[in-house]
């Protein structure tokens, strides 16, 4: 099955009042430098990794994928747009549809 990518349109770096502003948005995100990160609790290690494989679909269409860590009953999501060097909309963008997962 093929995926349509979406084209990032807005990869520009935010500056931190762009950012902080974002982050006010999104429930349970956190700024760690230049990256946003996230932890989401499953009820075991099959749910955590059920959740990674729903993650792939919006990462994939968005063509921006973030960094993934399993912990038997939890993920942890890290997002930045490494090619900018920092966050940018994309990255808030990404994190709202993950969100909408959990």
């Amino acid at each position: 099955m093929a995926r349509k990518k979406q084209v990032l349109v807005d990869m520009q770096k935010l500056d931190d009042s762009e950012i902080e502003s974002r982050l006010a948005d999104l429930e349970g995100w956190e700024r760690d430098g230049d990256v946003i990160r996230k932890e989401f609790e499953r009820n075991d290690f099959a749910g955590s990794v059920d959740f990674v494989r729903e993650i792939v679909e919006p990462a994939e269409e968005m063509g921006h994928h973030p960094d993934l860590a399993i912990s038997w009953d939890k993920v942890e999501v890290t997002v930045t747009t490494h090619s900018e060097g920092g966050l940018t909309q994309s990255d808030f963008e990404l994190a709202e549809k993950i969100d909408g997962l959990a």
